[in-house]
């Protein structure tokens, strides 16, 4: 039986209304910067404005209030809130995207999230390192996770472990069966918030559950009453691209950044820079490597979208290459903005430099797994040359 669902709808603005208020908010958030830094999370009000806007409801099910809207377009919006804030883009993207893997869920699941409000919103960690014992009608889940980003805003989170003799399960609990304990004291990206969630001894049901080989497979019990392209999209497709697009913004943020700089010290006369060989190249650079990575981002979404949409299959080779492509972005990014920032000038050593930010922002990103490229290109190679996938989060 298919649960009732929520009516507090709120899907009336377009895709150009929405991208449009999140580029007439980028103001704001670049004036919230440092107390984003301060509080170590996204402010409040960025929160809510994110909210008033819609950005949360940008991939929910239409029949929980939301857009469905595709990931070319979800990921336009990302991009434009990491040219302000690639904290907030980080967190809030984050957030944003687990609708989808929440839609893939049971309905029950569903339910629980959304019927009492479309805009409730979930954190997440997926490392495996929870413990889980098999009770009746479910699990029971212990553990610590860290990188939990945007929890404070959240009011359940998604952890991941191993279940044993079967393989991974993704564990969605409410706030009432779990402590945030503040850790998160980072380099870069210090306004996601991506602190501890401690759980202990907390029943799940199976129902609450998520299995890594449906979302391989493409058999989510979701697929149910959610049966839009979006949710017959590999679920590791999008989220690996959420925790690495917002370096794009980052970059082009870093480009304009670094081009104020350099027209200031000319006293704004560019024929000044016409000879200087280094600068000119460098922003060339910056620009070819931004349009590479966001071609090769809309492109791989295109394809697949365009597959599922005809009622096809997406080649596992394709997805394999597609997530080594999204784990490249976070390098990519790191030679572009590296470049502008080695020559950026003496106040770019002072910690409230907007280009250092950015620099400390995709270094620190580099540290998440999903941005480690080392593993999915021996995947790759090796799945090129006749061997076994050895990644199920493709």
């Amino acid at each position: 039986m298919t649960a009732a669902v929520a009516t507090d709808t709120q899907n009336t603005a377009s895709f150009e209304q929405m991208l449009a208020g999140i580029k007439a908010m980028q103001p704001k958030l670049r004036e919230r910067a440092p107390e984003t830094r301060e509080i170590r999370k996204v402010p409040q009000a960025s929160i809510d404005e994110l909210q008033d806007l819609g950005f949360f409801l940008t991939l929910q099910p239409k029949r929980y209030g939301g857009y469905e809207f595709t990931p070319q377009q979800f990921f336009k919006m990302q991009i434009a809130l990491a040219e302000a804030c690639m904290s907030t883009a980080w967190a809030s993207g984050i957030i944003a995207v687990h609708a989808v893997q929440i839609a893939m869920m049971d309905d029950r699941a569903q339910q629980a999230v959304w019927g009492d409000s479309i805009h409730t919103r979930v954190s997440s960690s997926y490392a495996p390192l929870g413990k889980v014992t098999k009770v009746d009608g479910g699990f029971k889940l212990s553990g610590r996770w860290g990188w939990s980003s945007g929890c404070d805003h959240c009011t359940w989170v998604l952890l991941g472990a191993i279940v044993p003799e079967e393989g991974y399960r993704t564990f969605l609990i409410p706030r009432s069966d779990y402590q945030i304990i503040d850790t998160w004291q980072s380099m870069g990206l210090e306004g996601t918030g991506s602190n501890d969630i401690v759980v202990e001894d907390v029943f799940v049901p199976d129902y609450m559950t998520h299995k890594q080989s449906d979302g391989f497979a493409g058999t989510n019990p979701g697929l149910a009453v959610n049966d839009a392209p979006l949710y017959r999209l590999p679920w590791a497709q999008s989220f690996i691209r959420v925790v690495s697009t917002p370096a794009i913004g980052a970059c082009k943020a870093a480009v304009d950044l670094y081009k104020h700089a350099v027209l200031n010290k000319a006293s704004g006369d560019p024929t000044k820079l016409a000879g200087d060989t280094q600068v000119v190249e460098r922003i060339a650079g910056a620009l070819n490597g931004i349009d590479e990575m966001e071609s090769l981002l809309f492109r791989n979404f295109d394809v697949m979208m365009g597959q599922l949409e005809r009622g096809e299959e997406i080649p596992l080779e394709d997805r394999i290459r597609y997530r080594h492509h999204a784990s490249l972005v976070i390098t990519k990014s790191i030679n572009i903005i590296d470049s502008l920032f080695e020559v950026a000038g003496g106040q770019s050593v002072f910690n409230n430099s907007e280009i250092q930010q950015r620099f400390r922002d995709v270094h620190t990103a580099r540290a998440h797994v999903a941005n480690n490229p080392t593993a999915f290109a021996r995947n790759l190679g090796g799945v090129t040359l006749g061997m076994d996938n050895g990644d199920f989060f493709v």
